[in-house]
């Protein structure tokens, strides 16, 4: 028997959430248990189709099998049961990311009103006209979000951020807990069990987005002064009000391009982390931001970032699927990221690559209320278990 799904409504509701009516309660259970079933239920079809008849008609034309993803793609894109989940799953992003909107601006007045209240004299936000978004956040509405991260549609608005922090579970199915900040929790749990020693006293966030990395880590080292930095104004307001209203007080929220730190001092984070960040830069960015990383990471200090599994030693058709999002969800950088030789990218970048490590952090959650993973249906590229990389210095 299938594991029954919790309802939207047994996230945590903070200070920032919108007002959300029975009826759009129902909408977003529903496309939670789409997404679900597409996964579970329809997505181990495409792997049928593709070794009763894909592969063996490929083989049949080539007297091999496919060498690598591309090519197991270019044969797979005719086969009408892809074609039927790959639709599916794309109109499941875009309903999530439309009722959250709608969801939002109809509460909107009193969601700004609440920000500007919470962020109140400003010290834990500094924003800074002078930054512009970078062309690889600009150029397409990331994972199919209207606006992206960072587009702003009336005066001290932060509707994309609040459509993101109420939106996400939709896809997650709860997996990142109750604040949807699993990410950030299991990272703390990660530090503390395998490091117990370690006590940062400066954390830098990169792509903070809307603080569901910071915050727990501001959580998990109280003493610390954590630093979160983004690009997206909208973002960072909804990011820095909602710390207060989590009752977080030891984090600033910054306007920063992360290729351009030259505002932080050589050698002066102990610790610095992203989450699901790298995979939505580009080659340019991903090399002048780590760069920058270890000449700002103090010497004994840690850097580590939360991403999807690297595609190396997988199949060439698991390597397929995981690839969906490059061509299918307006995630251009995601293949390439991921098909990314990490040592010799750290090395490149001047840490010793040698010492760069992997490891799974998973998602901490409460599984009383949110249950736990099923293994035998991984939606790939969304699962709550993270592939986190790090390095030493």
């Amino acid at each position: 028997m299938a594991k029954a799904l919790p309802s939207w409504s047994a996230l945590e509701k903070h200070e920032l959430f919108p007002q959300v009516k029975s009826d759009d309660v129902s909408r977003l259970n529903f496309l939670t248990h789409l997404n679900m079933h597409l996964a579970g239920n329809v997505l181990p079809g495409v792997k049928i189709a593709y070794e009763n008849k894909v592969l063996p008609e490929f083989i049949n034309e080539h007297g091999r099998e496919p060498s690598d993803r591309h090519e197991v793609r270019v044969a797979m894109d005719d086969n009408s049961y892809l074609q039927m989940w790959s639709a599916m799953r794309r109109n499941t992003m875009e309903m999530r990311h439309q009722l959250g909107r709608s969801i939002v601006l109809n509460d909107s007045k009193n969601i700004t009103q609440k920000v500007k209240g919470l962020i109140g004299d400003g010290r834990n936000i500094k924003l800074d006209d002078d930054i512009a978004v970078p062309y690889n956040v600009s150029a397409v509405d990331v994972h199919c979000q209207p606006g992206c991260y960072y587009t702003e549609y009336f005066n001290d608005d932060v509707t994309v951020a609040s459509s993101y922090d109420i939106g996400i579970f939709v896809t997650t199915a709860g997996l990142l807990g109750g604040l949807s900040d699993g990410g950030g929790q299991g990272l703390g749990t990660w530090l503390a069990k395998e490091h117990p020693t370690f006590k940062p006293k400066r954390i830098l966030d990169i792509g903070c987005t809307i603080g569901h990395n910071a915050v727990p880590l501001a959580q998990a080292f109280p003493d610390a002064e954590v630093i979160a930095i983004d690009v997206a104004k909208p973002s960072l307001r909804y990011a820095a009000a909602r710390a207060k209203a989590l009752g977080v007080h030891n984090i600033t929220f910054m306007q920063v391009d992360a290729e351009n730190m030259a505002g932080f001092a050589d050698e002066s984070f102990d610790l610095v982390t992203t989450a699901m960040f790298w995979h939505e830069a580009c080659d340019r960015s991903m090399m002048s931001i780590l760069t920058g990383i270890n000449r700002v990471l103090k010497t004994g200090g840690l850097t580590i970032s939360l991403e999807q599994p690297q595609y190396t030693d997988k199949p060439v058709y698991e390597q397929f699927i995981r690839d969906w999002d490059t061509l299918n969800n307006n995630e251009p950088y995601w293949g390439r990221m991921h098909e990314r030789d990490l040592v010799q990218w750290h090395t490149d970048c001047g840490f010793d690559g040698s010492k760069m490590f992997e490891t799974g952090v998973v998602s901490k959650v409460d599984e009383n209320i949110f249950g736990k993973a099923d293994s035998n249906s991984e939606d790939f590229g969304r699962a709550p278990v993270w592939n986190a990389f790090g390095i030493w210095k």
